[in-house]
């Protein structure tokens, strides 16, 4: 069930980070979930290193879409201009 809810949440927190940055993301829905999920990843080992979460503490929501607005912001970058593929 925990799997379940965090792609869940990883889906929601993806298509928001799609949402408030700037230009096309061409990605389906998996791509959009496994956005928000490596989001939360980012987030929480970030979080840990600053000392903001405790070891084995996950980020938040707040946090998740942090983390994948940025992995989404340097994709975006990597990609270089007109990559977008449309």
């Amino acid at each position: 069930m925990e799997l379940l809810w965090t792609a869940l949440v990883g889906f929601v927190v993806g298509l928001i980070a799609r949402a408030v940055l700037p230009g096309t993301q061409a990605m389906g829905i998996i791509l959009t979930t496994l956005l928000g999920i490596a989001g939360s990843f980012i987030a929480g080992f970030v979080g840990q290193s600053l000392g903001w979460y405790q070891m084995g503490q996950g980020a938040g929501f707040i946090g998740s879409l942090v983390g994948a607005i940025v992995l989404l912001f340097i994709v975006g970058k990597l990609k270089g201009p007109g990559a977008s593929g449309g």
